[in-house]
């Protein structure tokens, strides 16, 4: 009988061998294909930690540059004016004048010897706003009524650290004089910082009147077109999307149809507005820059990305779904809408936000339709109204506040960039809540 360890015994120029072959020793090629690896995970680490280092400095920027637009500073007056004095003033011909003239006076009482034109230069021109309350609230005349009134953009800048005293030496705006009774009024008491809810529930306002400037109108603007948007294109969209990857026969037209929703997907949205503009408002009659007419032409570019959601979300289905359906007697209709379009719901309502989400911050198609940022003074008096009367958008009035020459408008469409963030942020936070609720395994 032979030893079995004899067969096994390294012969003579074997031993190198054997320990080469080990699996305990690492080949070359080996180490190669491991510092590959090695590289190839080190690569996408940095890129992920650029792309986190960019969106922090965007964060920062945009944190930086928007927060001052949701603070303003004011000037607390007490005022009171008589019916000879209202009189007097509703009888001259700048009656806004006026009225300033009556709050200057009343401040120079309280300051001593100052300047008229210094206190001026510190509270702008709150005149307006006095004839306004005493126009809505004539038992406040005779009595002492306490105003916060904004004070001018540069004061405001000024105490934000957007002015400096440095900028401000030549400049006959604002002088160093007028700083220094600005930083007494805030050491007495009479010009302090506040929450400006006035930037969320405002108007548009004139290069006169930067301060009283808000995007409450344009949030408003927004949600009325947004609401015709989703309106139209989530059942067009997905009625579409339905007929075409279940029912309709493969055919050249049908990969015609395919090929054009795919380009209508890439148009730039510029030539949407240029469509909206010839058809909806030239041809069809509509109200120019009604939100209306913006929803419809924001329908027409939001389309093709909810019908090619759609579409890839009733792909991703297994067919053996659809089998098992027409197996049991299901008819082709039953199949889809009771089995099929279920288990692609989150896949659809994603696209769908998602698109409602690109189409809430054009800007290109809305300025040819009209819906700029300074059409729309005030809110709308009923729902019918809200869709048909002139009004603005959130991204149309950002970018009518960043075109402006005032430093204070320049701030406030960093702010409206804020407030539109907010915006995206619910959509996507509510696709992502739809996506959880309606997912179903199979």
């Amino acid at each position: 009988m032979t030893d079995a360890t004899a067969s096994h015994t390294p012969q003579p120029g074997q031993g190198s061998e054997t320990a080469k072959s080990s699996l305990f020793t690492v080949s070359p090629r080996t180490r190669r294909r491991n510092a590959s690896e090695r590289r190839f995970k080190a690569y996408g680490i940095t890129a992920i930690l650029l792309g986190l280092l960019f969106l922090c400095f965007l964060v920062y920027s945009i944190l930086s540059k928007g927060l001052p637009a949701f603070t303003r500073t004011v000037a607390e007056v007490e005022l009171t004016l008589t019916q000879a004095q209202i009189d007097e003033a509703e009888s001259t011909l700048l009656k806004t004048g006026a009225y300033r003239d009556l709050m200057i006076a009343e401040l120079g009482e309280v300051l001593g010897d100052v300047e008229p034109e210094a206190i001026q230069r510190i509270v702008g021109n709150p005149g307006a706003m006095l004839r306004n309350f005493y126009t809505a609230n004539p038992d406040a005349i005779g009595t002492t009524v306490a105003f916060e009134l904004p004070t001018a953009s540069r004061v405001d800048g000024y105490f934000k650290g957007r002015i400096t005293r440095e900028g401000q030496a030549n400049s006959t705006f604002l002088t160093p004089s007028d700083l220094d009774l600005a930083d007494r009024m805030q050491e007495e008491g009479i010009i302090k910082r506040e929450f400006n809810w006035q930037f969320l529930t405002g108007a548009e306002a004139s290069d006169d009147n930067p301060v009283a400037a808000g995007i409450g109108v344009s949030v408003v603007g927004s949600f009325y077109m947004m609401f015709v948007v989703l309106a139209l294109s989530l059942p067009i969209g997905v009625a579409a999307s339905i007929y075409l990857e279940e029912f309709a026969p493969k055919n050249r037209f049908t990969d015609l149809i395919e090929v054009n929703i795919s380009n209508l997907a890439a148009v730039p949205s510029i030539v949407f507005g240029i469509l909206g503009l010839a058809f909806f408002i030239q041809f069809a009659g509509l109200p120019r820059s009604a939100p209306l007419v913006g929803g419809l032409v924001l329908t027409l570019m939001t389309l093709p990305t909810i019908i090619i959601s759609t579409r890839a979300s009733l792909r991703a289905v297994p067919p053996s779904i659809r089998d098992a359906a027409l197996g049991v007697g299901a008819s082709k209709m039953q199949s889809v809408f009771h089995h099929v379009l279920p288990l692609a719901l989150p896949g659809i309502l994603t696209g769908t936000i998602i698109g409602l989400a690109q189409a809430l911050g054009e800007t290109a198609p809305l300025l040819l339709i009209g819906m700029v940022g300074f059409v729309a003074l005030r809110y709308p008096d009923t729902i019918a109204s809200g869709f048909l009367d002139s009004n603005s958008a959130m991204p149309a009035q950002i970018y009518t506040w960043a075109a402006r020459a005032d430093q204070i408008f320049y701030e406030k469409a960093w702010g409206g960039i804020i407030v539109l963030l907010v915006f995206l942020l619910t959509m996507n936070i509510i696709a992502v809540i739809l996506r959880r609720r309606f997912e179903r395994r199979w």
